[in-house]
């Protein structure tokens, strides 16, 4: 029976005292150790090297890429202020069987120029005037929708030209530009 006692490790005796640190319950912790740090090791081994390789093959680029933009974007557009105080005007075209036009013009100018605010206030029968002759001289055709940026441009270049004198416009709208066949 002491044979089968000693197989067991079940001594109670100090001279077998190291025994059980032989029988390998004491190296389960620093194994367990031994294999986190070399787990731990080997994760920021790869993660050093995926982010070297990523630096490399990417270079000097930033993070967040540039998106293109063309002209038309990155231009910004003038703030205007508008003289809306025109009114309706209501017309007849040029043809045999003339179409009914009505239209509302509002005229864009620097934002904050008084001087231009005020010469438009001071002609504004002219201004009122020439809408009606020139929406006269069109035929209902050329008052397509398809046409209405060459009218403003047309309209535009004629009251700077023909109508101020100290300043100048930049922008002609349409509010309304019904034309009503007969």
């Amino acid at each position: 029976m002491a044979d089968e006692d000693d197989g067991l490790g079940l001594d109670d005796g100090g001279s077998d005292a190291a025994a059980p640190a032989k029988g390998g319950k004491g190296l389960f912790i620093p194994g367990l150790l031994k294999w986190v740090a070399i787990g731990l090791g080997a994760i920021i081994l790869i993660v050093t090297v995926v982010v070297i390789t990523m630096k490399i093959i990417g270079g000097n680029q930033s993070q967040v890429s540039a998106v293109p933009m063309t002209e038309e974007y990155t231009a910004t557009k003038e703030i205007l202020d508008w003289y809306t105080s025109l009114g309706e005007t209501q017309t007849t075209t040029m043809e045999a069987n003339p179409a009914t036009v009505t239209v509302e013009v509002v005229l864009g100018y620097k934002k904050e120029d008084k001087a231009t605010s005020t010469e438009i206030t001071q002609r504004t029968v002219e201004l009122k005037d020439f809408l009606r002759r020139y929406f006269t001289q069109k035929t209902a055709e050329e008052l397509r929708p398809q046409n209405e940026e060459n009218l403003k441009i047309e309209i535009r270049n004629a009251i700077n030209d023909s109508i101020l004198s100290s300043s100048k416009i930049k922008d002609v709208r349409f509010l309304k530009l019904r034309v009503i066949q007969q």
